[in-house]
């Protein structure tokens, strides 16, 4: 990080990546964890599942609803409250006793776990337009990590003391980081009075508006779902034959999506640089090609661990590609455009994950891999029509309609 801009200190943006890490964590903790709560509410497997939708949801709806107060409310603010409330949220989780209540627990958890989408598009704001697309990367690279050392800790940390220490543990981190962001973040100027209601209106007039959203947003929604489709049945195709793994053994699979970083730091690049259908056409063909390996090696570790690396690479080189079109798109409503574009992108997570634990109920896992193929197709096309239509045009930079 050697070359961050000046507006943006290096410290500062450590602290924002690390804090986007921590709160997207709540989102997948629970996914190494399926099979062990399915056992202890003594729940059906699509039931277990149906709680990830839940959480999708709920993060669907803080993303709506809270996220777009970025651009009315101070940031410091409205970042520091969600993170308190996220942490009194985990710790509700950890004491429930009933699967209705913890369901409950899960999809507000979900709503109130939307910290790290108010950090992003500050952290934009604060960059120069010639570094915003790495600093974009940077500050995913700390979701990326949150996302991967979140499986992995879970399923470490549940092995040794249950379940019910994941949530108490990160209860406790959420309420100190809220602490540190307090302290460091910087303050704003005084925003333009808007209604409350005109500010949701507007957000969603935004897709209406632009149809480098639109078609962003629907990039977003199927990368979303094709990576829920696999990790929200992974850990039920781990613990069964043949393999029978341990929550332990299972959380370390998520150490696989490394690549996503490397990728996002990749797709942040070439962004930069105005390669975005380019690197989109890419990071689809790999999120397709990466359910043809994990269908063929669904026997073997070594054939899921590759299957893997595709498919989160293809993922995250997907998301930041798409982040660093849309925050081009209205500088001055970077909440809102993040806003809709995640609603987007986790409506679909919440599809891929009911879609998974129906399918996978019905079928398993070789069912699984044909939905998330499908899935794949539905980016690959549009993606590859989108490039070949470049070849024939003269090239020109970014704009709002790329």
């Amino acid at each position: 990080m050697s070359d961050s801009p000046p507006s943006l200190p290096r410290g500062l943006l450590f602290v924002m990546a690390t804090a986007v890490g921590i709160i997207v964590a709540n989102l997948y903790y629970l996914q190494p964890l399926l099979h062990q709560v399915r056992q202890d509410f003594a729940v059906s497997t699509a039931s277990a599942s149906a709680l990830m939708t839940l959480i999708q949801l709920g993060y669907a709806a803080g993303l709506a609803f809270l996220v777009p107060l970025g651009d009315l409310v101070a940031r410091r603010r409205l970042v520091v409250l969600d993170f308190v409330a996220a942490g009194v949220l985990m710790a509700l989780g950890a004491l429930a006793h009933s699967f209705a209540l913890f369901a409950v627990c899960t999809f507000v958890i979900g709503v109130v776990s939307v910290g790290g989408q108010m950090i992003v598009p500050f952290a934009a704001d604060l960059a120069p337009r010639a570094y915003r697309g790495r600093v974009i990367a940077w500050v995913m690279t700390g979701m990326l990590l949150g996302i991967l050392l979140s499986r992995t800790v879970s399923g470490l940390l549940a092995q040794v003391a249950g379940w019910r220490s994941v949530y108490a543990s990160a209860a406790l981190i959420l309420i100190i980081t809220a602490g540190v962001l307090y302290r460091v973040m910087p303050d704003e100027p005084a925003r333009a009075p808007l209604r409350y209601r005109a500010l949701v209106a507007s957000t969603f007039s935004l897709l209406v508006t632009s149809s480098a959203l639109r078609r962003r947003a629907w990039y977003g929604a199927l990368v979303f779902a094709s990576f829920n489709v696999l990790w929200t049945t992974l850990s039920y195709h781990l613990a069964g034959a043949p393999f029978h793994y341990s929550n332990a053994v299972i959380g370390l699979f998520g150490l696989f999506g490394v690549a996503g970083v490397l990728a996002a730091n990749a797709a942040g690049h070439l962004a930069d640089r105005h390669h975005t259908r380019t690197a989109t056409l890419v990071t689809t063909a790999l999120v397709t090609l990466s359910y043809a390996v994990l269908w063929l090696g669904r026997a073997s570790a070594a054939g899921l661990a590759i299957g893997i690396v595709l498919l989160d690479a293809g993922m995250q080189g997907t998301h930041i590609t798409n982040q660093s079109i849309i925050y081009a798109l209205a500088p001055g409503s970077r909440s809102r455009v993040n806003s809709v574009y995640m609603v987007c992108c986790f409506l679909g997570a919440a599809l891929g994950s009911y879609g998974a634990g129906q399918v996978y109920a019905a079928t398993g896992w070789t069912g699984d891999c044909w939905l998330g193929a499908a899935l794949g197709l539905g980016l690959l096309v549009p993606a590859a029509a989108d490039a070949l239509s470049r070849r024939t045009t003269r090239r020109a930079p970014v704009t709002a309609s790329d």
